[in-house]
């Protein structure tokens, strides 16, 4: 275990801690908490979820140190990609459970992205009523964003994440040799949700991400770096999430980008990736606050200049139109209301309740 590792305690209703660092998919046994070391010394069931890219990549090797552990490893793999997070898998994967006599007290654990993460969540919230898993996050933005704080959930055809619960992991251990594998695509997606955190909450973070591009190849390989990043991000989640664990206030900040984001997914037919979706809704809506006079001058230009430093797109190929009709299908629509995160300088975001037809004003550019 790399003596660099960095542990964040997450002081949620159901605590538990998120250890960041090197090598530790080779040390789960220190790792794990008691409840879960003795589920695995009692013969437990390990219900491994994976997907088919990471599964050839790191599947045996978790299976082995989980075995190692005591644990009874049954292990499944649904496809790669967004379309897997769907009622088809989320049934088959309830059925794979059932069949296989999975208790309340064996425990499931997600290797993956966010959707691997997110679809386990979701089973172990709702599986006989609650069951334990453990997110081993293989992506940056898993990393850094859906592996912590408990959302959990899965698309419909009519938007994403609109069946979901809140289940809290039992522990979260993120690998960062893992992100050494990834495609240079995927880890920019990434980077979409740690230059977030920097617009919403931290200025001295956007400035290092300003200073050390990740997304070149020798700040790739700098895992000091690299760790550091990670655990500021899930530093600023910690702060915001036990202020609003069930997500009816502050957190509302952490969708900064996502609601515009999430309808480019939408509209793009899921083509376009999460990662990406997010730094052009964020784009979008720095740049129509800037318009409107909500946020400090110059502040559009600085975002778009850093996201495409990063590789990122900034403009979004549908109209106004499109874009609010996704809108729409959103979880945070109340009524004809709706929640915009928008920044007023970097490092400060607030939330700025709207009626729908404001919402498409200032995001004309008429505000």
């Amino acid at each position: 275990m790399t003596n660099s590792m960095k542990t964040i305690h997450i002081n949620t209703a159901s605590p538990y801690d998120v250890h960041i660092g090197s090598g530790l998919l080779n040390s789960m046994g220190q790792l794990l908490p008691e409840r879960i070391l003795k589920a695995a010394a009692a013969g437990g069931k390990a219900v491994l979820i994976t997907d088919t890219n990471v599964e050839s990549l790191y599947g045996e090797r978790v299976c082995t140190a989980l075995a190692g552990l005591g644990f009874h490893v049954l292990k499944t793999v649904i496809p790669a990609g967004e379309e897997a997070k769907s009622g088809e898998q989320y049934l088959r994967l309830l059925s794979f459970m059932a069949s296989e006599r999975v208790s309340r007290s064996d425990v499931i654990f997600a290797l993956g992205g966010g959707v691997v993460g997110d679809l386990s969540g979701f089973l172990a919230a709702t599986y006989q009523r609650g069951i334990d898993f453990v997110q081993l996050p293989t992506t940056l933005l898993a990393a850094v964003d859906s592996s912590v704080g408990g959302k959990t959930a899965i698309n419909l055809p009519e938007g994403k994440n609109l069946a979901g619960a809140f289940k809290q992991p039992a522990c979260v251990i993120m690998d960062t040799d893992t992100l050494e594998t990834l495609d240079a695509s995927v880890f920019a997606d990434g980077c979409a949700e740690v230059i977030k955190y920097g617009m919403i909450w931290d200025g001295e973070l956007f400035e290092v991400l300003q200073n050390h591009v990740l997304t070149e190849p020798e700040q790739r390989k700098n895992t000091a770096l690299l760790t550091d990043v990670i655990s500021r991000c899930v530093d600023i989640k910690r702060e915001i999430v036990i202020q609003d664990e069930l997500d009816k206030g502050i957190r509302n900040i952490l969708n900064f980008g996502h609601t515009v984001g999430h309808s480019i997914e939408k509209n793009s037919g899921f083509e376009i990736s999460h990662g990406r979706a997010v730094a052009m809704g964020m784009a979008i809506i720095t740049e129509a606050a800037e318009k409107a006079g909500i946020c400090q001058a110059g502040i559009g230009e600085e975002l778009r200049d850093l996201l495409t430093g990063y590789g990122l797109p900034v403009e979004a190929p549908f109209t106004v139109e499109d874009l609010l009709e996704g809108m729409l299908s959103d979880k945070k629509i109340e009524g004809q209301k709706i929640n915009l995160i928008v920044p007023q300088q970097i490092g400060c975001c607030i939330i700025r309740r709207m009626s729908v037809s404001n919402a498409q004003r200032m995001l004309a550019g008429e505000a």
